[in-house]
């Protein structure tokens, strides 16, 4: 990316974010079918995380194999800790075992007080 023009590094930027969301909504919406609730977030339970968790870490290695090693439209400073087997780098893989489990977390926290005081409120 340092020899790419800034607009052009925005975009690529931006498309990879788009991307990452897109996987989230799909691990989210894969973790409620099998929750058979969109309220997933609001229970202890470890098979929806699970699941939500397992979609984003597959979608990310899937496409940052494809991109890194198919299409060849990026590629990973000498200094990224590689994860095997498939050459994934360290921090995509990170990222979906750090934010999203505290994106759960505050989602519920945000969600259970609303309903709190809603019904303290009542």
């Amino acid at each position: 990316m340092s020899d790419m023009e800034h607009w052009e590094a925005i975009k690529l930027c931006l498309s990879a974010t788009i991307g990452d969301v897109g996987f989230a909504l799909t691990a989210f919406w894969v973790a409620s079918l099998a929750a058979r609730s969109r309220d997933w977030v609001l229970g202890p339970r470890k098979l929806p995380l699970g699941l939500f968790l397992a979609v984003g870490i597959l979608l990310t290695i899937g496409f940052e194999y494809y991109y890194t090693n198919v299409s060849l439209r990026w590629g990973y400073s000498e200094l990224m800790p590689l994860v095997p087997p498939f050459g994934t780098g360290l921090t995509p893989i990170l990222q979906w075992l750090i934010i999203p489990p505290v994106v759960v977390w505050l989602t519920r926290r945000h969600l259970l007080g609303a309903r709190a005081i809603r019904a303290a409120g009542a």
